[in-house]
């Protein structure tokens, strides 16, 4: 797996989401960076890394991810994960992963009713994107389109930089292994819980108050799940804390981590 490191300190591993690639993690990894030790991850078929050679679902992402984590000497490391990568390290921590977790926005906690609007919504989005392709430098550098374009993911897209805008939207059409991904997500297994007293580390679940892509109310289920986790909301925030709420959270991150 493609990684970037940098700083020193304690290691904490960031984990992407659907799509993206470990720049996805750009506006926070310098603040990081002054505390910690930042292993930042290219999952098996997006960004750099080249996709499995088998089947691609939560499950065999989350294998790659704990291999990866073995080889590195980062078994015990503290981990954060955004949206998919939510999913996978809750998925991570359940298996009995001793660091602390840190989970933004997870997929996975949706109803039956919710499950087909999010796989609208998204399928949606990504058809779009793919056959917009060749215009989106011009329409991620002018303000309005970036709004337009970026408004499913973000509370405040018009702040974003052109630059990440671009990045994230071009994700959805050089990511491999995104359609098996978000098939595994929408149809694959639900996501078993962590009845209290069985999590090995301390977990920790960050929401955006806003979020449009996985609903806040898909908390409740979440802690329901995951009883000993607690839970930090990021108001006026999308479904990226990291994007919408920066320095709110690299100070949960640190806390949390600490």
């Amino acid at each position: 797996m493609h990684f970037v490191r940098r700083g020193s300190g304690p290691s904490v591993v960031l984990v992407h989401g659907l799509g993206s690639s470990l720049g996805n993690w750009d506006p926070v990894v310098p603040a990081l960076a002054e505390e910690r030790d930042v292993v930042v991850v290219d999952l098996p078929g997006f960004g750099q890394t080249p996709p499995l050679s088998g089947e691609v679902s939560i499950a065999t992402l989350t294998d790659a991810l704990a291999g990866f984590l073995e080889r590195e000497d980062l078994a015990d490391s503290d981990i954060v994960g955004s949206s998919m990568g939510a999913r996978m390290v809750l998925e991570h921590a359940r298996r009995g992963h001793r660091g602390t977790t840190v989970a933004l926005d997870p997929g996975g906690f949706w109803t039956d009713r919710q499950k087909p609007f999010f796989r609208a919504s998204i399928t949606a989005s990504v058809g779009l994107v793919r056959r917009i392709q060749p215009l989106l430098p011009a329409l991620t550098r002018n303000r309005v389109t970036r709004t337009l374009l970026m408004a499913q993911f973000s509370h405040k897209p018009w702040k974003l930089p052109p630059d990440l805008a671009l990045r994230e939207l071009r994700g959805f059409d050089h990511s491999p292994s995104l359609d098996e991904a978000l098939r595994s997500l929408v149809n694959g297994p639900a996501q078993e819980g962590a009845p209290r007293g069985t999590l090995q580390g301390k977990v920790v679940i960050g929401w955006g108050r806003n979020d449009k892509v996985t609903l806040p109310s898909q908390s409740e289920r979440a802690l329901n799940l995951f009883p000993d986790a607690s839970l930090h909301w990021f108001d006026s925030c999308g479904h990226f804390p990291h994007w919408d709420q920066p320095a709110e959270t690299v100070r949960m991150i640190l806390r949390s981590t600490g």
